[in-house]
């Protein structure tokens, strides 16, 4: 079974950090949802999420990393070192790399992820993406292991991106049709 971590801070988007949660679960993923600083984690909308532990106890290997944006949730997660060393040992190890909304801008770029990459992110936060990132408008970007998305109308078909990446597109377009979505695995999707 593959494992990923949800990495939620102090103002995240709900949608974009529960999505991904449920959807990963239901496709047999293990959905680990990491604290940033605490276990107990306000979104930006004031709903509160009690996560499974904080990053500083996330031990053992990981197939994938969720980065929910919204802010100034992405701004948090991109302040941490810990987290940002994470992100590039990752990304380095051909691991999934997945973030959406501000967090492909704000957290992935300073962190050199996005360096020579096609993606996307909220619309307006491709002015803080590398030069040699390629943007795009399109709902969900993957790029090798780095899958980007727009925002919190997005966050279905990215989460189901990530479960294609992490239980395989059977699995994701399974899931896909049952909860009425619009993904194809790759229809909608660069």
């Amino acid at each position: 079974m593959s494992k990923a971590v949800i990495v939620l801070a102090e103002g995240f988007e709900e949608i974009e950090a529960v999505t991904p949660i449920d959807v990963l679960r239901r496709a047999e993923v293990e959905a680990v949802v990491v604290g940033l600083k605490a276990k107990k984690v306000k979104g930006s909308h004031g709903i509160t999420l009690t996560a499974d532990k904080k990053l500083s106890e996330v031990k053992g290997e990981i197939d994938g990393l969720v980065l929910p944006g919204g802010l100034p949730g992405a701004e948090n997660l991109a302040a941490s070192k810990p987290l940002t060393e994470m992100i590039r040992e990752m990304n380095e190890a051909g691991k999934i790399v997945a973030a959406i909304c501000a967090s492909p801008a704000y957290v992935l770029a300073p962190a050199g992820v996005l360096d020579g990459k096609h993606a996307t992110g909220y619309p307006g936060t491709q002015d803080r993406f590398p030069e040699s990132a390629t943007y795009f408008e399109d709902p969900v970007v993957r790029d090798a292991n780095v899958i980007t998305s727009r925002g919190p109308g997005t966050a279905l078909e990215f989460s189901l991106k990530i479960a294609q990446a992490l239980a395989g597109t059977e699995k994701a377009l399974e899931l896909g049709g049952k909860m009425l979505s619009l993904f194809q695995g790759a229809g909608g999707c660069r």
